[in-house]
């Protein structure tokens, strides 16, 4: 249902194109510099007709979500250990912690500067039906959504941080002990 909503908030006329024409060799780079031109635009739908870029972009995409949600589940298990685990969570709250800070700081080093993180694969096909799309070149190109992803930061650096400090203060009190 949430998705709704923010399916309902974009521009459809803010639509950018990446058209699959080989005009000469140097066509993959012309592609992934009209991508990188979109990205900087903030276009709100972005279609990728060439493979090779929408794969690669895809899977980037798809490398910070991982990032994402192994920060928030890893800092989620690692501050419900103790209720869920209460003989063993020391075992388990120390290399959660610690996963869920790597992927955060990972995330944060190497993602959180990236236009593409503003961005989601429509797997669903949503957003594709909703455009007038006219002289494609291809019948299923990648479809990428602008999205806002201030909540889904701070609820990732907020559970990450709460779960090194948890972390940093046990071990402080096992090596004090």
């Amino acid at each position: 249902m949430a998705r709704e909503g923010l399916d309902d908030d974009l521009d459809l006329e803010n639509v950018g194109v990446i058209r699959e024409i080989y005009d000469d060799s140097n066509a993959h780079e012309h592609f992934a510099q009209e991508l990188e031109r979109m990205l900087e635009e903030k276009r709100d739908v972005i279609l990728i007709e060439p493979m090779s870029i929408g794969d690669e972009a895809a899977k980037w995409i798809r490398f910070g979500n991982i990032l994402h949600k192994g920060a928030v589940i890893c800092g989620t298990c690692c501050l419900l250990s103790p209720l869920l685990l209460p003989g063993r969570a020391a075992l388990v709250h120390g290399p959660l912690g610690f996963m869920s800070g790597a992927c955060a700081m990972l995330y944060f080093i190497s993602w959180q500067s990236d236009p593409c993180c503003k961005y989601q694969v429509d797997l669903d096909g949503r957003v594709m039906s909703r455009l007038r799309l006219e002289k494609l070149t291809t019948a299923s190109p990648l479809v990428l959504v602008r999205r806002d992803d201030k909540v889904r930061k701070y609820l990732q650096y907020t559970v990450s941080g709460l779960a090194v400090l948890y972390t940093a203060m046990k071990a402080y009190e096992w090596w004090n002990s």
